[in-house]
């Protein structure tokens, strides 16, 4: 995968492959890159990158996280989400800061603020302006 603001190819010093379904809880220290199937969940205090072929249906907790394949789960970057063209999303987003590229789909609610990532869920609180945003809006019909 290669880093959008560097134009260097990015560091994962873990690996799971195309060919590899994983259920359960992985945790690591550093980087890593799915490009395989994971059920369960994520932790890890680096980067996590999911290919276009990687496909999670997990909640993952991470450094930052960018995103080309898709996800079905809440996620939280105490640094940043990145959700790029080919990327889907079907769950929550807790992060500090959001890219989100033309052509990517997400469905769900998103926190986004110096504090959204450490921040517990507001039950049935109105979202503040400007720090939440719901992934899916229906126009009112006529």
């Amino acid at each position: 995968m290669i880093d959008k603001n560097s134009g260097k190819t990015a560091d994962f010093t873990t690996v799971i492959g195309a060919d590899a379904v994983f259920k359960g809880e992985l945790s690591f220290d550093k980087g890593v890159r799915v490009d395989g199937r994971v059920e369960g969940k994520i932790s890890t205090k680096g980067s996590l990158a999911i290919s276009q072929a990687g496909k999670l249906e997990a909640d993952v907790n991470a450094g930052a996280i960018v995103v080309e394949g898709s996800i079905k789960g809440n996620i939280t970057a105490s640094d940043r989400i990145e959700l790029r063209q080919s990327a889907r999303l079907e769950g929550d987003i807790k992060a500090s800061k959001l890219i989100v590229t033309e052509g990517a789909t997400f469905q769900g609610h998103c926190s986004v603020g110096p504090n959204a990532a450490g921040a517990a869920p507001a039950a049935s609180a109105a979202p503040a302006a400007g720090n939440r945003m719901a992934g899916k809006q229906e126009m009112p019909r006529k």
